[in-house]
């Protein structure tokens, strides 16, 4: 990948969201919400503390994180639709 995150950051690849419900309805794709659910593809250094110790990242690549619907900032890269936030961010892992 060209993508390489700085400091504290992680890339995302959302997952496709639900196309049905838990009672079997299926749900069209202009009504479907935005993804909250994805896969870490990259990830940053880390932050550096005020003592200048670089302060590693919890998350690593293939981790699958839950995320605040309107977190990050989206980009296109080599075809791919990507998020590219904060750890900070990531509400949790999967």
């Amino acid at each position: 990948m060209a993508l390489s995150p700085l400091a504290d950051r992680v890339v995302i690849k959302a997952l496709e969201a639900e196309s049905k419900t838990a009672g079997g309805i299926i749900i069209p794709d202009n009504a479907k919400e935005k993804p909250q659910k994805g896969e870490v593809v990259a990830v940053g250094p880390g932050k550096t503390d005020e003592k200048g110790n670089v302060v590693k990242l919890e998350l690593k690549v293939g981790d699958k994180v839950l995320y605040g619907k309107y977190a990050g900032t989206e980009v296109n890269v080599d075809g791919k639709d990507l998020l590219i936030m904060r750890e900070a961010d990531v509400l949790a892992k999967i």
